[in-house]
């Protein structure tokens, strides 16, 4: 089979270097372009092209897919299968349509819960015990299609978004490799998604924010589902602090939600009682410890 590989992120490059390992193939890569990144908005390349140049493969970078912008590479390529991960963008039917083979996905979920963009911070959110990456055919519906092959995961406490994310990435690698196997002997089969369902939104701003006024578990999910990037926050001061790593812990204080109720330890009072702030950065500074961090600031409480 003729493959085409699109994907962006660093959960894509585990799924290409899969493939490489495996011997497998891949005619082109087609990532995103070029973006200024940092405080020197320096052009800086996706992770997938840099492993995909670093690797020798082919490298496309199309500003858009729409209007069949993509479609003079299709007829060029003539790929049998494409294979999509953590691309960004949304597929037309045309591209679609194109391969007889269809359009492949590696999804970060248990399919069909979790569709959407950002699946491995969510099951972290709503403190989930047990996850894993399903394989499907795509449709033009989203994270809709019929599935091919999943594989699962417990979740520990101890896990965050980047213990989680990297350990998935490696599955969706290794269920892809066994995904194009099954496809090109023709023995791939197809199960439709029914049942609950939910949408793993995109992480904004407001997502990052903390309220003092929720459940010191739900807190606590909050932030390891967002660390080490891009990391939940909070005022103190006026200023912005990144809250890396917490501790729900027990009590009940007579202030109100948000109130730093043990300045040695950095606990603030919560909805059902406290959360420990472990470790902190405060904006323009360095991580730091919650003791450290009260050793310097004299606020009373976090907004």
């Amino acid at each position: 089979m003729k493959i085409m590989f699109m994907g962006t992120s660093p959960f894509a490059v585990e799924s290409l270097s899969a493939l490489d390992r495996a011997g497998i193939p891949v005619s082109c890569v087609v990532t995103q372009p070029d973006r200024p990144k940092g405080r020197g908005y320096k052009m800086t390349c996706t992770p997938v092209k840099e492993y995909a140049l670093e690797k020798g493969y082919r490298v496309e970078t199309p500003e858009t897919l729409k209007e069949g912008a993509l479609m003079p590479l299709l007829e060029e390529i003539s790929p049998d299968l494409i294979i999509v991960v953590a691309y960004g963008k949304i597929l037309p039917a045309y591209v679609l349509n194109f391969p007889r083979y269809g359009c492949v996905n590696v999804h970060g979920s248990l399919l069909p819960m979790y569709r959407g963009a950002a699946p491995v911070n969510h099951v972290l959110m709503d403190g989930c015990t047990e996850t894993g990456v399903t394989t499907m055919y795509m449709d033009e519906g989203l994270d809709t299609g019929d599935m091919i092959l999943k594989a699962s995961t417990p979740i520990s406490p101890e896990d965050n978004f980047g213990t989680l994310h990297d350990r998935l990435a490696k599955m969706g690698g290794d269920l892809l490799v066994q995904t194009v196997g099954l496809i090109s002997r023709g023995e791939a089969t197809r199960t439709v998604q029914e049942g609950e369902t939910c949408y793993a939104s995109m992480i904004t701003k407001e997502t990052r924010r903390l309220d003092w006024n929720w459940g010191k578990t739900e807190l606590f999910n909050r932030i390891r589902g967002l660390y080490p990037e891009p990391c939940a926050f909070a005022l103190c001061g006026g200023r912005n602090v990144k809250i890396l790593d917490s501790e729900p812990v027990d009590g009940d204080w007579d202030v109100p939600c948000g109130t730093i109720v043990d300045k040695k330890h950095l606990i603030i009072r919560v909805k059902d009682g406290g959360l420990r702030l472990k470790t902190v950065q405060p904006e323009g500074k360095k991580p730091m410890s919650g003791e450290s961090f009260c050793a310097g600031n004299r606020a009373e409480n976090f907004e």
